[in-house]
């Protein structure tokens, strides 16, 4: 068999494994020229690579990715190959300090120097016809909102993967340092020059390192545990906790509404990033751009970037090669967990959804109608011995997700509050807070909510949950404090003979670092002090969940 048979047979079953259309014929085969390099305005040179359909004729439009990771990991390959031999041409970058271009790579700091710098090589190229678009997930994906919004000309499109227009609100999610991501992905980005095949296959001795660094004391210094050595990155983040200033330049949210290129993304339901991708749709719909989005069953996984490249081939054939059949859905689609159903809306949040409030009452139950008795519970959160958490948007697949929580509510540090068996099916789809009426000393402290699915067996399973960072001085005269808790959006079932479950706890370890209860910077401290808790209930402090229901309010069974 001829090698272009090969080739042609090999790329056929790969398209039917990830379930895309037949490629065309004129795309099927693809010549690559490796090791462009593209000068930067201060004289660092990067490294790319350029993947031509053959027989592809004069000057044509360019989708540009950019990676951290180097672009020749598989995935690079793979999204470079597929768009490729469907007749686009593609360059795929590394960026600054990765895998022999030139520079440092400083994360978030240099993306839209590099990238405008990048665009402008692009289009006075002669095999370019002035048209760009890009694609990618995660960091990628925050690589395109640091061009997308400044570009003049402006991009054709953009595919956008399980990311978003600024990672610091994902960093510190409710002002509480998101310590499980961060060291997992600062450490993957200290070790990938020496790691086996760029990380691609962690090593299981890597993995146990930096779980047990988790724990350490001082969190400036987990990297030393983690990897045995300073990794900058963590020590930034954990650093600048509460400084704005030092992270505008990697905020690129205020530009999304001006972006007028054609948007497309996909995240997941569990996915890190969802609550500011949502926010970034919202903002292209709110300003009348032509955007759209698909939110699935999944995290910041495999499932994820085959769900954003199935994407991104239908949203760039649709605008650089004229396949307006692939634009043909709602702008917003989700999955509806534990139903196994896709749902259509035009609006995100949905208008076909109702905000409507659960209350936690004085018996550790939940009603729906507001509640006529004040009530209080009190526990005790020791950060020497902090709350533990399981499930979640993490970015390792195998601890995050749902996950049972019984061995969790069983603790004294756990406060659960439970609603009755519900005699139908209840849809949520939609954004999910909490308001919690606290009082705590020292004052210094995390409020922790997660929202549970409990079984008809009982076994309880995380839907959804939030977290806020307090300081002293928030609360009234009598110390109560109002916390508002955004938690994660969800699009989820219970199903009828099931039951609601709420948790509040002081804190969710490791996935948030824990509060000291000293108000002393995260970075250096060690001391710790129990914190006291004391959750209000009743009709002048109605705590409570706020729920997105699709079809009205359940009765009780």
């Amino acid at each position: 068999m001829a090698e272009r048979d090969v080739r042609r047979r090999g790329a056929a079953l790969l398209d039917r494994l990830l379930g895309l259309p037949a490629a065309t014929a004129p795309g099927v085969d693809v010549d690559v020229h490796r090791a462009l390099r593209v000068p930067m305005p201060d004289g660092v040179t990067l490294l790319a690579d350029r993947y031509v359909p053959r027989r592809a004729g004069g000057p044509a439009p360019v989708v540009l990715l950019r990676t951290p990771y180097g672009r020749h990991r598989p995935e690079m390959r793979l999204f470079a190959g597929v768009l490729a031999r469907r007749g686009l041409q593609v360059v795929v970058q590394n960026m600054r300090g990765v895998s022999g271009s030139g520079g440092e790579f400083r994360p978030f700091h240099d993306e839209r120097d590099d990238g405008l710098a990048t665009v402008a090589w692009l289009r006075e190229r002669p095999w370019c016809d002035g048209r760009v678009a890009t694609a990618g997930a995660s960091y990628l994906g925050f690589a395109e909102w640091a061009i997308g919004a400044y570009l003049d000309p402006p991009l054709e499109a953009m595919g956008l993967g399980v990311t978003a227009s600024e990672f610091v609100h994902s960093f510190y999610p409710g002002g509480a340092l998101g310590l499980h991501n961060l060291l997992l992905w600062s450490s993957s980005i200290g070790t990938q020059k020496e790691a086996p095949l760029g990380g691609l296959l962690p090593s299981p001795l890597h993995v146990r390192r930096v779980r047990r660094a988790m724990g350490r004391l001082p969190v400036g210094e987990a990297d030393l545990a983690a990897i045995g050595r300073p990794e900058p990155f963590l020590r930034e983040v954990v650093g600048h906790i509460d400084d704005q200033e030092f992270w505008a330049e990697t905020d690129h949210s205020a530009g999304v509404a001006g972006t007028t290129a054609p948007v497309s993304m996909v995240t997941g339901w569990w996915d890190l990033f969802l609550r500011r991708q949502l926010k970034d749709f919202a903002a292209l719909r709110a300003a009348g751009r032509e955007a759209r989005i698909t939110v699935g069953p999944w995290g910041h996984d495999l499932r994820a970037l085959r769900a954003t490249l199935l994407d991104q081939v239908s949203w760039l054939s649709a605008h650089l090669l004229d396949d307006t059949a692939q634009l043909r859905r709602a702008p917003v689609r989700v999955h509806l967990q534990n139903a196994n159903r896709w749902l259509d809306f035009e609006h995100w949040p949905p208008r076909e959804s109702t905000p409507t409030p659960l209350f936690l009452v004085r018996a550790r139950e939940l009603e729906w109608d507001a509640p006529l008795k004040d009530g209080a519970v009190k526990f005790t959160y020791d950060p020497s011995d902090p709350t533990p958490t399981t499930g979640g948007p993490l970015l390792s697949p195998a601890k995050g997700k749902q996950q049972e929580n019984g061995a969790i509510e069983v603790r004294p540090d756990v406060v659960v509050f439970t609603g009755a068996r519900l005699e139908r099916d209840l849809d949520l789809v939609g954004p999910v807070s909490a308001t919690v009426y606290v009082r705590t000393d020292p004052g210094y402290a995390d409020v922790f909510v997660r929202l549970c699915d409990v079984d008809a067996t009982g076994v309880s399973r995380n839907v959804t949950d939030g977290i806020l960072r307090l300081r002293p001085g928030r609360g009234g005269q009598d110390g109560v404090v109002r916390a508002e808790v955004e938690m994660h959006p969800t699009g989820y079932r219970f199903r009828r003979g099931h039951r609601l479950r709420v948790q509040v706890a002081g804190g969710a370890f490791p996935r948030f670092a824990r509060n000291h209860g000293t108000g002393e910077p995260v970075a250096a401290a060690v001391r710790t002090v129990p914190i006291r808790f004391e959750v209000f209930t009743g009709p002048d402090r109605p705590t409570a969940v706020t729920l997105p229901l699709l079809d009205g309010r359940p009765r009780p069974a």
